[in-house]
């Protein structure tokens, strides 16, 4: 059989340069994917675990060596639970693997024809299961809320009057009614679907809530001068990284200066790096455009106890 070709992760050098991996040193690869920032880090030596829920990754890891590399078919967040230790740094890409949006049967494209899935495992509910069962307000608000799509209501209605006529089982299916509730945009450069899949892929994969508890068990797992890099690829992601850094690394909003001093948190955990966020050049997002929206933060664990969650 031959081996899949080699995967270029999104601001892969920016990564390695924020972690440094090196001979000596342990990093968690979160979102194994393809295997992309594993290969480089296990290249400079590094010993690499590699996390991924979606069981068609483990076919990217064959290649690697044993002695130096681990793949654990499970969520990120579960990190601090399946015996992984201390460890030099942690990598998180949240963007869907390029492989899974390839790939029709997994039902992620609204450009490719396949079954309504969008399941980045292999257990839980459809995105076929959600459009044809949630009620009509509960779609209005997950096509709002994590497609910040405007015209979630019209869409919603849409949906919910095609499906008392027969179920979604498909992705053009459902692209193509997506598209006539929102006036066929398709001459737009982005489709007019786009917002509906991305609400609905992360309401399957409850992916806001895994990239929280993924970044507490990443605090948990780092050692002293641990690094953590995470690449993101919407909004809705990228607040949630940069409120936790922000917070984690003491960075309160400041009082006014007529008023008293605000007493701060908890000692911080981490430091960033650098100040904001870096972006792909535009070598990268021209050889690559579904590098255009990503952005990479990263800090450095400092030797303070991790903060104690809310029970």
């Amino acid at each position: 059989m031959t081996q899949p070709a080699p995967h270029v992760s999104v601001l892969l050098d920016e990564v390695v340069d924020a972690l440094q991996p090196a001979a000596g040193k342990r990093i968690v690869d979160g979102t194994f994917g393809a295997g992309g920032y594993s290969r480089r880090f296990l290249d400079l030596g590094a010993e690499v675990i590699g996390f991924d829920r979606d069981p068609t990754a483990a076919q990217f890891a064959k290649p690697f060596p044993a002695d130096r590399f681990r793949l654990i078919e499970a969520r990120f967040s579960e990190m601090t639970e399946l015996g992984v230790g201390s460890v030099d740094g942690v990598a998180l890409d949240l963007g869907v693997s390029s492989m899974q949006v390839d790939e029709a049967d997994r039902g992620f494209s609204f450009m490719r024809d396949g079954p309504l899935d969008m399941r980045m495992g292999s257990d839980g509910v459809t995105a076929a299961d959600l459009v044809n069962t949630a009620e009509q307000d509960e779609l209005a608000r997950i096509i709002f809320v994590y497609g910040e799509e405007r015209e979630s209501r019209r869409v919603a209605r849409f949906l919910v009057r095609r499906r008392q006529e027969r179920p979604f089982t498909r992705t053009l299916d459902l692209a193509e009614v997506v598209e006539r509730a929102l006036g066929g945009r398709r001459g737009a450069k982005v489709h007019p679907a786009t917002k509906t899949f991305q609400a609905l892929r992360i309401a399957v994969n409850d992916e806001l809530a895994e990239v929280e508890a993924g970044l507490v068990a990443a605090e948990q797992i780092l050692k002293a001068g641990g690094r953590l890099a995470i690449v993101t690829f919407h909004s809705l992601e990228d607040r949630i990284v940069k409120a936790f850094l922000t917070e984690r690394a003491g960075r309160l909003p400041g009082g006014s200066r007529h008023a008293p001093p605000v007493k701060g948190g908890p000692t911080p955990t981490f430091k960033l790096l650098f100040n904001g966020a870096h972006a792909p050049c535009d070598a990268e997002t021209a050889a690559n455009p579904r590098a255009r929206s990503a952005k990479l933060r990263a800090a450095e664990r400092t030797d303070a106890p991790a903060w104690r969650q809310a029970a």
